[in-house]
């Protein structure tokens, strides 16, 4: 277990602190910017360990100089371990000294006995966040999770990737500068497509890099060399081929079809990016009148968007309802309707007789089953809607240009005047929003860009079905399975500016029906010459629609890594062949067909593998009460103030632990306090450790037998005593429990046992215990003594171990408090915990115990436990040390006699007053006939307790007598009651049947007491 490993590479960013505040954690100012055509890419400087394209290979790399490994370790120590735990005293300044050595990159383990691309790397691709976010609960979770599995895989020995990056966020991102633009007096359209982008990539200057220096602020051990964004020049090549690639095979195509339409984002949305929200709405009644009916009869007919009637082409009707029968086939007139357009009255059994009036208006530009019923009748398609969510042309000279909610007032209003309005009634109705705007979706169909999916869906289905990938938590492959087999063609076209313009490019200088698509202009015009018989000179016009955010989001886990550079592929040690396809993706579940569905059908589809093995899913971070946290609410838990007060470790540990995968998280602030708590436990165990345990430590102790190198072994194991032995065969079963749980992706069940051992094992049991050992005047024989060594030795190897299994869940308190341990040094170490071995590296080599020690000493500490609970039991004064005679089979007596002093420290025994005796013996028959509390702890084991010593007898009877008298008076008075013919006959049965029971309860107390008396009367 060695505490020694090489750290290699330069960061590629220099980190300041910028201020105490989690905000402004660590500034990044290497950046490389380009510009290439209208667009301008932004690239990040890698460090000498890489090549300038972060997707070359990283093998080759310098050792740092010593004085940068060693800088914190040699502060840190001298320092000491001083004051109480305080988190903001030293979270940043391990950070920096982590990235500045270079400790995140894959290779920073690399030891000369572990040769390069000896152990298969282990990735993770980050979940790229908005590159102008700012960081929230659902940020934090995934950095505590990703964190935990890249530390932890990392100590094992694996060349850990975990690749981070932000997204361009097209939406987010071009709705705050439309915004900004709006304040200055101008718009998007005003200032022009170049000028608008010029003022996105400002802003994104401005505003980018927050999220990533609070994303380290919480310790996220990502290699911040290969940091990518998704705008980058080569991953915007990778989209353009995937959708030059795709569009090739057939996949991608132009269409017009329903889409969701956000009038105040001017694009369409995808059906997964439509919350359907239940408010509370109208349902208006009207009249159909039937064409040519002198009577003018009519068909009712009731709906929730009036304005949309302008769109109508058909009624439907059920055809076995009685009431409309006859009507099929005819025609009524579209109300309010300049051009007194009809439309005809069909049937189909669709229709739901129950609902509103059983008559059904059909408007297939507007809804999407109605758009399906048009397609099924052969509507026309009618389009009443402005891109900016206003009534066009067809509704006609009153209703152009209004608001659609303002179309829809008026309508009624002359509705009413012109006898065509019937009823309004209250109607609660699912509405669908944009989650992005925020408005009401407008269904409508457009031209768009779509992606065929059900051949990669297939795929995708295929790979889970298989064990290609694996679903943690599994209860999600269902909902996967549902999904991927009902899916529908992806819109991948957005009307914004901001993202990856679509690479088509239109023939001509009108016109959309023909098109090529191609890499760049330069290929698009010898397309449009060998396909269309143009010349050089033809007039090109590219798509103005920018793709979807999550199609480039797909590529991420392969195009950060080189796809589609054939040199790269090509290169056995390119991060392409060496990270790609990724080990885990572990992102929450609300995303898992956004993101990840798409990642794996579309890595399956342009590179033949599945992108990852593993899908761990987590839930969301929701408050204390279990409802989403909101604003509106004021229960948002703000990440950064919260590892502000509390510190960034004990935040990701209330994170992680006391959940399963998938289980969404209920976050209160009593939990992260508690787990700060810990935290100082901890930091107090490590100050008994290093101030007063180590004080009597040779020279030769401190610098060879102390210092943790490997395991402890069964040789040495067996020369220990049953304490020491206890807790090592304790400590190396949680190592092998805690391994096998984070090999199997139970991250919460691992941290929970680190964090019961050691409050409930070490410090609570052994510290208390090893004091019996160090120091004379517990009963050790002083600080040279053989046991003293041996307590040493086991308190610094149980401390050192538990703090390497616990740092992938809290790295900043362990890193920090393991510099202070002895340990070997060597020349060109790192001395960063982080790069520690792991108790356990090999699976096939687990750590010795022995089961019959932990039984054992579990009965020790049954026999503490009883005695402190008689203590308890009888009132003793708390320092008030009692006699006990211990009566065991001879099963025990061994076991027992020598750790006598430790009986007599954790029980508080008299130690001149105590003793073991064989069970029938004289002398344990002589103990039996004392008057004492006789208390059997198990087969085998009898505490013998001298009334004399737990009470005083007078005092005891005064409590006694006060203890009866009050429990007498709460009887007369609750007998009263219940005496009561009032209180009986009119009080709810559960009250009366409440109050007998506490009655009978108080008679049981009671009966007790007067039995204590009794007992000392004799």
């Amino acid at each position: 277990m060695s505490s020694v490993a090489l750290c290699r590479g330069l960061s590629g960013s220099s980190f300041m602190a910028l201020d105490r505040s989690r905000s402004a954690f660590f500034g990044n100012k290497n950046s490389r910017t380009r510009k290439q055509g209208n667009v301008v890419f932004h690239r990040p400087i890698l460090s000498m360990s890489t090549s300038t394209s972060s997707s070359t290979s990283s093998s080759s790399s310098s050792t740092l100089p010593k004085w940068l490994n060693s800088e914190y370790d040699v502060s840190n120590k001298s320092a000491g371990i001083i004051g109480k735990y305080d988190p903001q005293s030293f979270e940043s300044e391990i950070y920096k000294w982590w990235e500045d050595a270079g400790c995140f990159q894959p290779d920073a383990k690399e030891l000369a006995q572990r040769p390069f691309l000896a152990k298969q790397p282990y990735v993770l691709p980050m979940p790229p966040p908005n590159v102008t976010g700012r960081l929230h609960m659902g940020h934090a979770i995934f950095v505590a999770l990703q964190d935990i599995l890249a530390r932890f895989h990392r100590m094992r020995g694996r060349p850990v990737l975990w690749l981070p990056g932000t997204d361009h966020a097209g939406i987010a991102t071009q709705l705050q500068v439309e915004k900004i633009l709006i304040g200055e007096g101008t718009t998007r359209e005003e200032v022009g497509r170049d000028a608008f982008l010029e003022k996105v990539w400002e802003y994104k200057a401005e505003q980018g890099g927050h999220i990533t220096r609070q994303l380290r602020s919480l310790g996220a051990s990502a290699d911040w060399t290969r940091e990518r964004f998704t705008m980058d020049e080569d991953l915007n090549e990778a989209v353009v081929e995937a959708f030059v690639r795709m569009h090739d095979k057939g996949l991608v195509y132009r269409g017009e079809y329903m889409v969701n339409w956000a009038p105040l984002l001017q694009t369409a949305v995808s059906d997964l990016e439509v919350d359907y929200v239940d408010e509370e709405g109208k349902l208006y009644y009207f009249k159909y009148v039937i064409e040519g009916s002198s009577s003018e009869e009519f068909l009712p007919v009731a709906t929730t968007r009036p304005e949309t009637i302008f769109g109508d082409t058909a009624v439907c009707v059920h055809p076995e309802d009685e009431r409309y029968k006859h009507l099929v086939g005819q025609r009524a007139l579209v109300p309010m309707a300049e051009d007194g357009r009809s439309v005809p009255i069909i049937a189909d059994e669709y229709v739901d007789m129950e609902f509103g009036t059983g008559a059904l208006k059909i408007t297939p530009g507007h809804d999407p089953n109605d758009y399906a019923l048009g397609k099924k009748f052969d509507l026309p398609i009618v389009n009443i809607m402005n891109k900016d969510g206003s009534v066009n042309e067809v509704a006609g000279s009153r209703y152009e240009g209004l608001d659609r909610f303002d179309a829809r007032t008026k309508l009624w209003e002359d509705m009413e005047e012109n006898g065509l309005a019937m009823k309004v009634e209250p109607h609660m109705q699912r509405v669908p929003r944009s989650q992005r705007g925020g408005e009401v979706i407008e269904p409508l169909v457009s031209s768009q860009w779509f992606v065929k999916t059900q051949g990669m869906a297939d795929q995708a289905l295929d790979a889970v079905s298989t064990g290609d990938i694996k679903i943690v938590p599994s209860r999600f492959e269902k909902t996967w399975n549902n999904w991927l087999t009902d899916i529908q063609d992806w819109c991948v076209s957005r009307q914004l500016w901001w993202g990856h313009r679509i690479p088509v490019w239109y023939v001509g200088e009108s016109g959309e029906k023909d098109y090529v698509v191609a890499r760049n202009e330069k290929e698009a015009r010898q397309k449009a010459m060998s396909e269309f018989g143009h010349d050089e000179n033809v007039i090109l016009r590219q798509e103005e629609d920018v793709l979807d955010t999550w199609f480039s989001s797909g590529l991420w886990p392969f195009a950060t890594t080189g796809w589609p550079n054939e040199d790269i592929i090509n290169d056995p040690k390119s991060d392409f062949n060496r990270f790609y396809p990724s080990t885990c993706l572990e992102t929450g579940y609300d995303i898992l067909f956004f993101w990840v569905a798409r990642m794996a059908m579309m890595g399956l589809e342009l590179t033949g593998k599945s992108p990852f093995e593993v899908v761990y899913l987590h839930g969301l971070v929701r408050a204390a009460d279990g409802t989403k946290m909101s604003k509106t609410k004021g229960n948002v838990v703000d990440p950064l103030d919260t590892a502000d007060h509390y510190g960034a470790d004990s935040l990701r540990y209330s994170l992680v632990t006391g959940v399963t995968p998938g289980q969404d998280v209920p976050l209160n602030m009593e939990k992260i306090e508690a787990n700060r708590n810990f935290a100082n436990k901890l930091w107090n165990c490590c100050k008994f450790v290093t101030d007063n345990a180590l004080k009597g430590a040779s020279e030769t102790e401190l610098t060879q037998s102390l210092p943790v190198n490997e395991p402890i072994a069964q040789s040495e194991y067996d020369t220990l005593s049953l304490p020491e032995r206890y807790i090592l065969s304790k400590c190396h079963k949680l190592v092998s429990s805690v391994t096998q749980d984070m090999e199997q992706y139970s991250l919460g069940a691992a941290g929970s046992k680190v964090y019961e051992f050691l409050w409930d094992e070490y410090a609570d049991w052994y510290i208390e215990i090893s004091k019996t050992r160090l120091y004379e005047g517990a009963g050790g024989d002083g600080p040279s003594s053989d046991e003293a060594r041996a307590a040493r030795k086991v308190l610094v190897y149980i401390l050192d171990t538990s703090l390497r299994l616990l740092h992938p869940y809290m790295p900043y308190v362990t890193e920090h408090l393991w510099h202070h341990l002895p340990r070997n040094s060597q020349d060109g170490a790192v001395n960063a915990l982080m790069l520690s071995d792991w108790p356990q590296m090999d699976d096939d080599d687990p750590l010795y115990f022995n089961d019959d020690d932990i039984v054992s000493f579990e009965a020790f500490q049954s026999l503490t436990k009883s005695i402190r609970n008689a203590r308890a039991e009888y009132n003793v004064e708390q320092g008030k040390k009692i006699s006990a005679t211990i009566v065991v089979s001879q099963q025990y007596q061994s076991m027992l006699e020598p750790e006598l002093k430790s009986l007599v420290a954790l029980a508080k025994l008299d130690p001149e007053n105590v003793k073991v005796v064989l069970a029938g013996t004289d002398e344990a028959k002589s103990a039996l006939d004392e008057e004492c509390v006789n208390l059997v702890v198990q087969d085998g084991i009898e505490a013998l307790l001298p009334l004399s010593g737990l009470i005083d007898p007078v005092k005891e009877k005064k409590r006694l007598e006060r203890q009866k008298d009050k429990l007498s008076k709460e009887i007369e008075k609750l007998a009263g009651r219940l005496n009561s013919k009032g209180f009986v006959d009119k009080a709810p049965e559960a009250v009366v049947n409440k109050a007998k029971g506490e009655l009978t309860d108080l008679e049981s107390q009671l009966g007790m007491v007067d039995a204590s008396l009794e007992a000392l009367a004799k």
